[in-house]
């Protein structure tokens, strides 16, 4: 795959969307949605049931996937780019970063440097959480303001509130403490406050140390979609959506409802609120910092335990709450984010489908392998061809572009997190915030949990393949044909594929990079060197600091 790696830190836009790219679009997506249409009129021909009950999960794990795939086929078409408009002079600019216990030292080093490196006069806040003097030192080095917020509830977003409280500036970029932004970040994203509604400002989120390890690359590659071509569909249906990091928000869009969101999922509650009190949203498709991805598939594993949790109860509370106050498509796409994780659920009735044929004789569906085969490769062949077709509004073709295996096998490796955060929702458990490993844990026992359930997966999979009348007896005892008998055990040997590639995502995670990534960091054409700004304010008179 060709990489860039050396222009990893220049700024980026998505070149803008000609009328040629968007017609090659529309004509793949009405492929596709013909290809649907003549599966789903096989699919679901009497003939083909045989177990009701199981008909219907069997559908249901199948047609979840194409459903929401064909959602993300239709935002495609708004594919847009908003654009540039240059930023007034004079606004009133804070910059919040947090830090928490056990968070290291020297990854503020880079980050507050950066800061104070951005061209446009802002005033930078360093929301400690440390009780560590030497976050203060820093803090005061670089220029930026040093808050002491301690055991506050809420985490990240109840520090935000707080010091929300005791600042005044009309504009609040949030920076997650792991990225480096280039300094002209604040110059991209305020232009587009000069329209009253706009309530928020989101960027793109890309990374300097995806080629540290095989689950960072995963993790990034998981990222390169959503941030490209699906953020820029959602902005052309009006509901792009604000993700933790690098996010520009109105004091005034935050006030209305009452702060910045708290939860799991605090980026998608704020969204989900300022869309539903009628403020709009704009996505710029530029790569103006970058940050850190977890090394290791226990620190991964976390993360996303943590999302998930968060993003089901969205789903569960916030969404019907708030429900009546959306636009049509912003409830699709508010709906579609939420049912994400859901692949936990999805996931474990795939696996277990074929177990209950091999080792109980229990058959969904009467359905020719070959006849499947027929009707299932052209919604195949029409949805790969969209996926590689859209990679050009992907935000860095040149380190993005690829089939993104590692993304897919990460995705599997975690279907038991995704799961465990479907049951935690469901029962209203509660978990901590805990903030994402900015550095790789090292050693078996931090992932042995995740590699246990996919080594368990896979070694039952392989059993049930083994026993003799799973397959060699069903045609008989069942009266199925052969090619129903053996479509059965393929779909047993994709299950047991699948396992494996958890198995070798978490054999991966073992041989970490050494370091520490911000070690490594030296931005080409970015100054991060130790000197104040000279664009900082006067401390605000309401400022309280302690």
């Amino acid at each position: 795959m060709n990489r860039d790696q050396t222009n990893l830190w220049a700024y980026r836009r998505v070149p803008r969307t000609a009328s040629w790219q968007k017609l090659g679009l529309a004509v793949l997506v009405t492929a596709g949605f013909v290809s649907l249409v003549y599966l789903f009129d096989w699919w679901f021909r009497a003939a083909h049931v045989h177990s009701v009950p199981w008909f219907v999960v069997l559908s249901l794990i199948f047609w979840w996937g194409l459903i929401r795939m064909a959602v993300l086929w239709i935002s495609y078409l708004r594919i847009s780019q908003p654009r540039p408009v240059a930023a007034q002079a004079g606004l009133r600019v804070a910059i919040f970063t947090t830090s928490s216990p056990g968070e290291p030292l020297g990854m503020f080093e880079k980050t507050l440097a950066a800061c104070a490196r951005i061209r446009y006069p802002h005033t930078t806040y360093l929301l400690d959480d440390t009780g560590d003097p030497r976050y203060r030192e820093v803090a005061e080095r670089y220029g930026a303001f040093w808050l002491e917020l301690t055991g506050l509830p809420g985490a990240k977003a109840g520090k935000i509130n707080a010091a929300l409280r005791q600042t005044t500036e009309e504009f609040v970029l949030v920076l997650d403490p792991d990225h480096i932004p280039f300094p002209n970040f604040l110059d991209e994203v305020l232009g587009y406050f000069d329209n009253p509604r706009v309530g928020f400002v989101q960027v793109a989120q890309a990374y300097y140390n995806q080629e540290r390890s095989f689950t960072a690359r995963g993790a990034a590659e998981q990222t390169y979609g959503f941030y490209g071509p699906t953020q820029m569909g959602m902005y052309g249906h009006s509901c792009a959506v604000a993700i933790g990091a690098n996010c520009t928000f109105r004091r005034a869009a935050l006030k209305s409802i009452g702060g910045h969101g708290i939860g799991l999922a605090e980026d998608l509650v704020t969204a989900i609120r300022l869309h539903a009190a009628g403020w709009t949203s704009v996505y710029v498709p530029s790569i103006v910092s970058r940050g850190l991805v977890p090394e290791d598939l226990g620190s991964f594993c976390k993360q996303q335990l943590k999302w998930a949790r968060g993003v089901h109860e969205v789903l569960f509370a916030e969404l019907p709450r708030l429900w009546p106050r959306l636009s049509g498509w912003q409830r699709l796409s508010y709906l579609t984010i939420g049912t994400y994780y859901f692949s936990g659920v999805i996931t474990l009735l795939f696996l277990l489908i074929p177990y209950l044929f091999l080792w109980f004789r229990v058959l969904p569906a009467s359905m020719d392998f070959s006849e499947f085969l027929a009707n299932w490769l052209p919604v195949a062949v029409t949805g790969f061809s969209i996926y590689l077709y859209v990679q050009q509004w992907l935000c860095h073709p040149s380190t993005e572009r690829g089939l993104h295996w590692r993304g897919m096998l990460l995705k599997f490796a975690c279907w038991p997190v995704f799961f465990r955060g479907f049951v935690l929702a469901l029962r209203n458990a509660d978990i901590p915030y805990i903030p994402t490993a900015k550095q790789a844990v090292k050693g078996f026992t931090h992932f042995v949990r995740p590699l246990l359930v996919q080594q368990l997966i896979f070694a039952g999979t392989l059993v049930g393949i083994g026993i003799k009348r799973g397959f060699y007896t069903a045609e008989a005892s069942l009266s199925l044909t052969s090619g129903e008998v053996w479509g059965m055990v393929l779909f047993a040997a994709i299950a047991c594929l699948a396992s494996f590639g958890g198995v070798y995502a978490a054999w991966q995670s073992t041989r970490p990079a050494p370091g520490d990534p911000w070690d490594t960091v030296n931005p080409a054409g970015i100054d991060v060197s130790a000197r104040p700004s000279e664009n900082l304010r006067d401390q605000p008179e309401s400022l309280v600091t302690h």
